[in-house]
């Protein structure tokens, strides 16, 4: 198949959802993940083993390398990024799909405003506990995720629960990867009338299903009105990770280089690890986790002070 899809974030439905696309023939297809392999991660996320945790990888090379062995003929791309309104559209325009893997709506809302501006069709997946969901968005024809979410004054309705509190059943997750990534074969297949138009949720431990037709917005703050204050906006400087104990530090325009910062974290630091993509070190109940990109993962707090102080302390200002 000569089309094109982009998958932005590799957790559980990133995993499933790009091991079909790339099964499918799909023939080119970009993995854009911002985080790593962790032996927590493998009751869910199926493209892993534990060498990838055991090795550190980074979410979107371990998927590269599984995917590429997977399907030779498929043209499979992992960029290791934090997708933000600074690297959105050179990450995603071009592609004929895009497909939302992620767990915040911030992100998800940023896609939307990407595939409106860009006319990129894309689809809206989340999964939490047992129950999952899933919209099909084409620019100019469909409600937008902006419709379903926002009130007129753009504020996100109502509070759902995260994989923080809950987690997230994995039977959950292969359920609505597939029917997103059914979608996606519609969309690349150019059967645009093949897609079911609906918001559609599933409850895989109670049985419960649910199909809603979305009304667009006529005052929507994105689709109609055009205004992408998500993709104008600018990327936040750090973000706690559902379901982790982690806090991300976003460090713009800063590039690193690893085997220098591993050489200097080894003179005072225990238990330093590293590889071409990342390092990676403990302080005392911390564990940091370094990017070549200027971005640390630090587990261990959701307090966003002490991780921004663990990293001016060990990475710099």
């Amino acid at each position: 198949m000569s089309s094109s899809a982009a998958v932005v974030g590799c957790g559980a439905l990133g995993t499933v959802v790009s091991n079909l696309l790339v099964r499918s023939g799909v023939g080119r297809v970009r993995v854009v993940d911002r985080d790593f392999v962790e032996m927590s991660n493998l009751q869910r996320q199926t493209l892993f083993e534990e060498s990838d945790a055991n090795e550190a990888l980074p979410k979107a090379v371990a998927a590269e390398r599984r995917l590429r062995a997977t399907n030779s003929d498929v043209s499979v791309e992992g960029i290791v990024a934090d997708l933000s309104p600074r690297n959105a559209v050179e990450l995603l325009s071009g592609f004929d799909a895009i497909l939302d893997a992620t767990d915040n709506f911030q992100t998800r809302l940023l896609l939307n405003d990407l595939s409106l501006s860009l006319q990129i069709p894309w689809v809206y997946a989340a999964a939490v506990g047992s129950y999952g969901l899933t919209m099909t968005i084409l620019p100019g024809k469909t409600a937008c995720l902006a419709c379903l979410l926002e009130s007129e004054e753009g504020a996100v309705l109502g509070a759902e629960p995260t994989c923080d509190t809950v987690g997230v059943l994995n039977a959950a997750v292969g359920v609505i990867a597939s029917i997103q990534a059914a979608e996606a074969m519609k969309l690349l297949a150019k059967k645009q009338e093949s897609l079911h138009g609906k918001l559609l949720s599933f409850d895989v431990w109670t049985g419960a299903s649910q199909s809603i037709r979305v009304a667009p917005n006529p005052r929507c703050r994105a689709c109609v009105r055009r205004e992408f204050t998500y993709l104008e906006g600018e990327a936040q400087p750090h973000i706690t990770l559902c379901g982790r104990d982690s806090v991300q530090i976003h460090e713009q325009n800063r590039r690193l280089d690893l085997n220098e910062l591993g050489r200097r974290l080894s003179v005072s630091t225990p238990e330093v690890r590293n590889n071409d993509f990342l390092v990676r070190f403990r302080v005392a109940s911390y564990e940091v986790t370094v990017f070549a990109d200027g971005r640390a993962i630090i587990k261990g707090t959701k307090d966003p002070a002490v991780a921004r102080s663990l990293y001016a302390r060990y990475i710099g200002a």
